[in-house]
């Protein structure tokens, strides 16, 4: 089980996420992933920098460290011919395989702001196999013309590529989107250790890829003041079911969360000193096939968190 480092846009600044990418490096994570959105869910979140000129900063501020996107939306709001030019370019800012490109179905939070249609997930799903091919021919450093079902990509040719293209890690939810994943991705992300999509990756090809699950944690000395915290910034964490990605504005979250209590956050939530309730949890990504967990520090206490990681985290594993 190896340990990376959620750097949230939602939360913070893109200098800040510049230094936290520093941090996470310093403190031991082997990987980050950086959050790709238009808006926050909710408004007190505050932030939401555009993710390519942040990774530019990250590029040039880090030795080591693995970093993709978590995730990126290739369907609506930028053309996967603009997102194959911007991960290609990051890509040969970050050699050797340090980038990798992760992508999903998105929502309508972000991809709506360009008055485009919002599709069905069946169609997203069509959608994001599309795009996936269209990056991939992209990268090959060739011209290509692409009529499909749902992209034009006319006489367009990529004249800065990695000497070897990235990966193409895909998100999913269900079961189905995991078959998309296990499919057509080099490796997997979901945001909770369900064993049936873990399971339904694996049987459409992704046996033996990695398999990255998202926690959110909200570390500090005082647990009850980190379960209070993490419910001011982040209560649509107690949001039930997929329903979030059709809901158009933070506001909408925000109403949706109306009735969230921190006790609600509490229960998937990690905080205070203690390492045991993390580790619990990241067991459960590690029961359910999960080979890496990334972390989602909920606050401004980043490097204290992530030398409770280094200290208490990461020897266990």
């Amino acid at each position: 089980m190896e340990l990376g480092f959620a750097l949230s846009s939602e939360d913070h600044p893109p200098n800040e996420l510049v230094r936290q990418a520093q941090i996470a490096e310093e403190a031991g994570f082997t990987f980050a992933l950086i959050s790709d959105h238009f808006h926050p869910w909710v408004s007190e979140q505050g932030q939401s920098p555009f993710v390519w000129s942040t990774l530019g900063g990250i590029a040039q501020a880090t030795e080591k460290i693995r970093l993709g996107t978590g995730v990126t939306c290739p369907l609506i709001r930028i053309h996967p011919a603009i997102v194959a030019q911007a991960a290609a370019t990051v890509a040969c800012m970050m050699p050797s395989g340090r980038f990798f490109l992760g992508v999903g179905t998105g929502e309508n939070l972000n991809e709506h702001v360009t008055g485009a249609r919002w599709p069905l997930s069946g169609e997203r799903l069509e959608m994001l196999e599309e795009a996936v091919y269209v990056i991939r021919e992209l990268w090959g450093g060739e011209e290509i013309t692409h009529r499909g079902d749902h992209y034009t990509v006319e006489q367009a040719r990529l004249y800065t590529v990695p000497d070897e293209p990235p990966e193409i890690y895909v998100a999913a939810a269900k079961p189905l989107a995991a078959k998309l994943a296990g499919r057509v991705g080099d490796g997997f992300i979901s945001t909770s250790p369900d064993e049936k999509v873990v399971e339904a990756f694996e049987a459409a090809g992704g046996d033996g890829k990695p398999k990255l699950g998202m926690i959110h944690v909200a570390y500090g000395e005082d647990e009850e003041a980190g379960h209070e915290r993490a419910h001011k910034l982040w209560p649509n964490l107690a949001l039930a079911g997929t329903g979030g990605q059709e809901l158009p504005a933070p506001r909408d979250f925000e109403e949706s969360a109306a009735n969230v209590t921190v006790a609600d956050i509490a229960e998937s939530t990690p905080a205070g000193p203690n390492p045991e309730p993390y580790l619990e949890l990241i067991r459960k990504y590690e029961d359910a096939g999960f080979t890496h967990v990334y972390i989602h520090q909920i606050g401004d206490n980043q490097r204290e968190f992530a030398e409770f990681a280094a200290r208490e985290l990461m020897p266990q594993l």
